[in-house]
């Protein structure tokens, strides 16, 4: 799966170079596929039925599954980026969030780039977990103790976050879509147990406000019911004989994984 990891995270990589005010969706989908093919891949988003593009971008209240388009990016957006890759039959799927500038908005400005970074650092906190877990849902666990103690750090009561449950994360391999389900969240069962051959993404979906969302008149695009902003990061990773992978970072996750005293072991 290493091939499918490097493909995808070079596709994600040439969207994140070309993410700006003025740029649009299907520029950055564009440069995705390019990257694709040119590492001898193909997006395994259009093998899904009636999918025809590479990237899902989702735009400020929107959560995920966002249609790219034309419209150009605007100061201050809130931009989610999912994208994945297939390899000779085997799959990843990663995605980031980036806030645009706006000198006229610092305020809104500040908290999207908090909700980014409370959602990615949720991320390196579940794939930490996964690195010493015996079973699977101490990952769900260990993101919503986070995501609850930065919303309550920020708001000294409440919780300012919310953690969707209608979407979850996924086991990869011959499909981009497999079992086990990876939670974000606190769960009653433990999950399947935590051993080599296990491959998963992890994807905490994260928004200021309530959990409800609604699907938009284009079947796919996945938005907020309150209209709040919303934020999604995913990695695919592996686990094997002598540790974990994450095969859609560039490092294999050093550096994501570095705060929290966990060093990613190369595949063989």
């Amino acid at each position: 799966m290493l091939p499918a990891g490097r493909a995808t995270a070079a596709a994600l990589a040439a969207a994140r170079a070309g993410l700006r005010v003025g740029a649009t969706p299907l520029e950055l989908d564009a440069a995705a596929e390019q990257a694709i093919l040119a590492l001898g891949g193909q997006s395994n988003f259009k093998l899904v039925p009636g999918y025809r593009h590479t990237l899902c971008v989702s735009v400020d209240d929107a959560v995920v599954h966002g249609i790219p388009g034309s419209r150009p990016f605007r100061p201050g957006d809130i931009v989610s980026i999912d994208g994945g890759a297939e390899v000779d039959g085997w799959n990843g799927d990663a995605a980031f969030t980036v806030v645009l500038d706006d000198p006229d908005r610092p305020d809104v400005v500040a908290a999207r780039r908090e909700l980014a970074r409370v959602t990615e650092q949720s991320l390196w906190v579940g794939i930490a977990r996964l690195a010493q877990a015996t079973h699977l849902n101490e990952v769900g666990t260990a993101i919503e103790e986070y995501v609850r103690a930065q919303g309550e750090a920020s708001t000294g009561s409440g919780h300012r976050y919310g953690i969707l449950t209608d979407y979850v994360g996924h086991g990869v391999g011959r499909q981009m879509h497999e079992e086990p389900p990876v939670f974000n969240y606190r769960v009653e069962r433990r999950g399947p147990a935590v051993k080599p051959g296990l491959v998963v993404a992890i994807e905490p979906m994260i928004v200021a406000g309530g959990i409800e969302t609604f699907v938009h008149d284009d079947d796919w695009t996945v938005a907020t019911a309150d209209g709040a902003d919303a934020a999604h990061v995913e990695h695919t990773v592996a686990v094997h004989a002598d540790g974990i992978w994450v095969l859609t970072a560039e490092d294999g996750g050093a550096a994501g994984l570095a705060p929290y005293g966990v060093v990613p072991v190369p595949i063989p």
